[in-house]
């Protein structure tokens, strides 16, 4: 047996992979073909399938326009068709062209882009692309799907004579039944209708011996009679017998059409199996995209290699939670063959477990799994499982018996193409039983050469694991500190149950523990803590070098960002150095020039005491005029000393953040409403600290001092733009005072006040400061293009 138990895939799960991929089908056709989903063994053909689920993945991820309708399920008609003498209905013949349209389409489709969907393009082998039966139908039914009135000459000739004779019935009975109306004879707001297909008019039942004709029907109420004049019957029986005229010639077209479908019949089982199979791998495609699927490769080679491998399922359940899946890293190759999973109850064993024992089924039925692409996958032709509890009360068999049944299975089976999955191993007996058989049976699975996963918290097994060639340790990972479960697998040591310290958390007594501890024994304690030392230590490592990396990223950062001002300074200092040069030749050359100048005017003229000494006076204010104006560097502000004690009404205080001076206006529980000149706002208690009156005022006159100085050098620094993006309220309103009163002074007309749209708090108190600023004008919004309402325009007054 290949597949080992027969109910393998209801153990795994795979039964509801296979009703997700049927709910994606959009007709039958799709739907059959998963029901035929099943285990392969043959590589080159599970590497087919997935391709196929691959391309179409690509396929509905391009936004191209493929066919998403009418996948119509034709074999009850073709069964129909393939009789003698049977003939097909007009809506039958209708599904079955909306069938042909969509496959003409797919075909079309696939033509155009046979070489970015190679695998399905090859396809189109099923499909003979004649559309004579496409144009047949389209010859007899309208787009409706009823026959056409020239389907055949005599349906033509026919359907004329009747819509005549209707038409003629009409004017009669229309005229009849004016009179009656007339003379009261009929209920009031009544109209013409059909009873039994014969066109009637309606009679009050007292004067219904008053109009010679046929009673077809009367009312509820038996108030009213349906009558058909006697002047009328003859068009009625005209109009019956053209009537079954129409329906002979129509039974006889569409015999005539089923004929011609009947020699398709074997290429059109063909085509809609081609279009079932189309619908079926772009459900599989739509099922890849939900679950985030890709492709792995496949080896020659029995190994499995998968990153960030995630249970689709359990997945999907937590997505509907808005909760996240931890993925696995999981590795069995030929020298790791067998992989003993150990940690504490809850942890995530049995569902690693399980996710490695679906995706390997999943990938041999040919369906894409949620692992990264990078991932390798090998092909096992056996594949046996050992999950959950296989009582069985017909062959009175315990849960233990049960399990080594199967185990019984394994070992005779199992060979070196076989993939095994058995979840708590050993358990179900008394555990120094247990876990004895449990280790002899993994030898002889060891021995066999097969490849799997097992979980189990045996001890001796685990040690086994680690000594045995062939077979390795895996931990779902614990946090020791939180004592929770991280559902990490890792693999290459063993994991602790940490049963100790979980009944310490849940809150059994301590004496309890002691005792526990004292029968199972010192050294099996020991090498417990011993891997709940290791795990500890392992997470503080992973927690350094997470911080680490963050400062290297940092670190990174910053050093670019040095090396670019580098970059920045070095061209700037090149390029002032050059333009100091230029300056000073041109200096140079003019002072030389005039020095020229004056000891040729000196010569020349012959010139007294007093001209030369006018001429040499001209030289030293030239002199003068070109030496370099010194500048006064200005020095930091003294540090401001802060006061003890708590913040009142009345104090002034300093912002810690940004050092701005403000006054407290008011203090309620932890903030402070503050005044900084005009502005008031609203700040926590945290952000503030008490400074002395003196203070303030050595700071105000040191502001007074410091804005006098070098005006020339501000002047040239100075720019029109002011960005307050990222400020807060009580920042701004030194920000934009010094700005404006620095533009006015220096004699801009025009500045620009950045601040962004947002909520638009920023921009109103920007305003507001405006506002009350003598030397503003007016301000207004810049232009939509340059920053709209995001950038307030300030017009200045003249100077």
């Amino acid at each position: 047996m290949k597949l080992y138990p027969t109910n393998l895939e209801q153990k795994i799960n795979f039964d509801k992979i296979r009703e997700l991929i049927r709910e994606e089908c959009s007709s039958t056709l799709g739907t059959d073909f998963v029901q035929k989903i099943s285990f392969s063994r043959d590589a080159p053909l599970i590497q087919r399938l997935l391709d196929q689920t691959e391309e179409f993945k690509r396929l509905l991820l391009s936004g191209e326009t493929f066919p998403s309708s009418n996948f119509v399920n034709i074999h009850p008609y073709l069964d129909k068709a393939r009789l003698e003498g049977a003939f097909l209905y007009e809506e039958e013949f209708h599904e079955i062209s909306l069938g042909l349209q969509t496959l003409s389409a797919c075909v079309d489709f696939f033509n155009y882009y046979a070489e970015d969907y190679p695998q399905l393009f090859a396809l189109l082998g099923m499909v003979n692309d004649d559309r004579t039966l496409v144009k047949a139908i389209e010859r007899v039914l309208d787009e409706r799907g009823k026959i056409k009135n020239n389907a055949s000459p005599e349906l033509a000739i026919i359907r004329n004579q009747l819509l005549y004779e209707e038409n003629r019935l009409r004017k009669v009975l229309d005229s009849i039944f004016r009179q009656a109306k007339a003379q009261g004879l009929t209920p009031e707001d009544a109209s013409i209708t059909i009873r039994g297909g014969r066109m009637v008019m309606p009679v009050l039942a007292e004067y219904k011996r008053r109009i010679k004709g046929f009673i077809h029907d009367e009312s509820a109420t038996g108030q009213t009679v349906f009558m058909e004049p006697a002047e009328v019957l003859d068009i009625n029986n005209e109009i019956r017998d053209l009537e079954y005229m129409e329906r002979r010639e129509v039974q006889k077209i569409l015999t005539k059409l089923t004929d011609i479908l009947r020699a398709f019949i074997p290429d059109l089982r063909k085509a809609f199996h081609f279009l079932g199979l189309v619908d079926f791998i772009r459900a599989k495609a739509k099922f890849a995209i939900k679950i985030r699927a890709n492709k792995p490769l496949l080896e020659k080679t029995k190994q499995i290699r998968w990153t960030k491998a995630r249970h689709p399922l359990l997945e999907l359940s937590l997505k509907a939670q808005q909760k996240q899946i931890v993925p696995i890293d999981v590795s069995v190759d030929h020298n790791k063959r067998i992989l003993l999973i150990s940690g504490p109850n809850a942890g995530g064993k049995s569902v690693a477990l399980k996710t490695v024992a679906l995706l390997q089924y999943m990938f041999q039925c040919g369906i894409l799994i949620p692992v990264e692409e990078e991932s390798v996958c090998g092909v096992f032709d056996q594949f046996f499982i050992d999950i959950g509890d296989e009582q069985s009360l017909e062959n009175d068999l315990s849960t233990y018996s049960s399990h080594l049944n199967n185990m019984k299975h394994f070992t005779r089976f199992a060979n070196k193409r076989t993939i095994f999955f058995i979840d708590e191993f050993g358990t179900g007996t008394e555990p120094q039983f247990g876990g004895a058989i449990a280790e002899g049976i993994l030898i002889a699975l060891n021995k066999s050469g097969a490849f799997g996963v097992i979980t189990t918290h045996y001890g001796n097994l685990k040690q086994l694991a680690a000594k045995g060639q062939g077979l390795f340790n895996g931990a779902m990972r614990y946090d020791v500190e939180k004592l929770e479960p991280l559902y990490q697998l890792e693999l290459g040591k063993p994991g602790s149950s940490f049963a100790f310290e979980i009944a310490r958390k849940i809150g059994i007594d301590e004496e309890i523990i002691l005792h526990a501890k004292a029968q199972v024994g010192e050294v099996r304690v020991n090498y417990d803590k011993m891997l709940l030392k290791l795990e500890s230590e392992k997470n503080r490592y992973e927690q350094v070098l997470i911080e680490n990396e963050k400062k290297e990223k940092l670190l990174n950062k910053r050093l670019e960002e040095y090396n670019a001002l580098k970059s920045t300074l070095e061209v700037s200092k090149k390029t002032i150095i050059n333009e100091a040069k230029v300056q000073a030749k041109a200096l140079l050359d003019e002072a030389n020039r005039r020095i020229e100048s004056t000891i040729r005017e000196i010569k020349e003229k012959n010139a007294d005491k007093e001209k030369t000494k006018q001429i040499r006076k001209e030289l030293e204010a030239h002199k003068e005029a070109i030496k370099p104006e010194k500048t006064k560097i200005p020095q930091p502000p003294k540090e401001v000393k802060v006061l003890e004690g708590e913040i009142k009404e009345g104090d002034h205080v300093r912002l810690k953040d940004n050092g701005a001076i403000a006054e407290v206006i008011s203090v309620q529980q932890r903030f402070a409403e503050i005044s900084i000149g005009d502005l008031k706002s609203k700040v926590k208690l945290n952000r503030l600290e008490r400074i002395s009156n003196t203070a303030v005022k050595k700071e105000k006159k040191s502001y007074v001092r410091s804005s006098g100085f070098d005006s020339h050098s501000r002047m040239l620094e100075f720019s029109p733009n002011l960005d307050l993006r990222g400020k807060r309220g009580e920042e701004i309103f030194p920000l934009v005072q010094h700005f404006v009163d620095d533009g006015h002074m220096f004699g801009q007309s025009e500045l620009r006040i950045v601040h962004g749209k947002g909520d638009g708090i920023l921009r109103d108190l920007c305003r507001n400061i405006l506002r009350n600023m003598p030397a503003v004008s007016r301000f207004e919004d810049e232009h939509v293009e340059r920053g709209g309402a995001g950038v307030t325009l300030v017009y200045l007054k003249s100077s």
